[in-house]
């Protein structure tokens, strides 16, 4: 279990020194904003949708090692995908963090699992779900801010 747990925070760390897909897509054509005012993390994700699927996705901002991760990592799993499997998959990786079983194991979270242990630690949730929140206002074309509080 130790060896998992180091596996999971050397995933974590390397996407926040090195975040994947950290940029504006060149034909974004939907961006939404998050600011978790707790804890000052900000994000902005912008997306290129087309016909219903996420073409590509970025995002950009600040925010700790968790934020930055759960950003990077959620780009990777939702580019090429139907938005109707992002919404799933939103719900799936707000389950598994926010400690809801059931959500959790209604769609394979993959990669996502390295937050799994995010749920021990209740104001670390709204870091990990910053992003995920951002994208799902951007892909549902509402463009607010959205606010983790």
């Amino acid at each position: 279990m130790t060896d998992l747990r180091e596996l999971y925070q050397a995933t974590i760390l390397d996407h926040n020194k090195k975040p994947r897909n950290f940029r504006v897509p060149e034909g974004a054509n939907r961006e939404a904003v998050g600011h978790n005012p707790l804890c000052g993390d900000k994000v902005s994700v912008h997306v290129q949708l087309s016909d219903g699927v996420v073409e590509d996705v970025g995002f950009q901002g600040t925010g700790c090692a968790i934020s930055t991760a759960s950003a990077s990592l959620m780009t990777q799993a939702v580019k090429g995908r139907p938005v109707e499997e992002v919404l799933a998959l939103f719900d799936a990786f707000h389950g598994l963090v926010a400690g809801d079983p059931e959500k959790a194991r209604s769609k394979d979270v993959g990669k996502l699992t390295v937050f799994a242990g995010v749920r021990d630690y209740p104001v670390r949730v709204k870091c990990a779900t910053l992003a995920w929140h951002t994208l799902r206002s951007a892909v549902l074309g509402q463009g607010k801010t959205v606010k983790t509080e």
